[in-house]
């Protein structure tokens, strides 16, 4: 019975090692798409109180794209690492 539980606490733990790692994937992209699309948030929302000229609001959509673009690279990276990994196979 004691085999069984040690086994079962290794797998646990290799399951939490795993689901670590991936949320670990890619953080500094996280990170930096996230920063990207507050900057162009505030941007935006300061254009709507203030005139600034319209290419600086120009600016902050285009950031805002670029920042959701670098989300999706982020999940489809993280996806890709997902399917080419998967948990049965995963030894840390």
């Amino acid at each position: 019975m004691s085999d069984e539980h040690a086994r079962e606490a290794e797998v646990l733990n290799r399951r939490i090692a795993y689901i670590d790692h991936l949320r670990g994937l890619h953080r500094f992209e996280r990170l930096v798409g996230l920063l990207i699309i507050l900057a162009g948030v505030g941007i935006v929302v300061l254009s709507t109180y203030t005139p600034l000229p319209k290419l600086v609001v120009l600016c902050a959509y285009a950031m805002l794209a670029a920042g959701w673009v670098v989300f999706f690279y982020v999940i489809w990276k993280r996806t890709a690492w997902r399917k080419a990994n998967p948990f049965e196979t995963w030894k840390p």
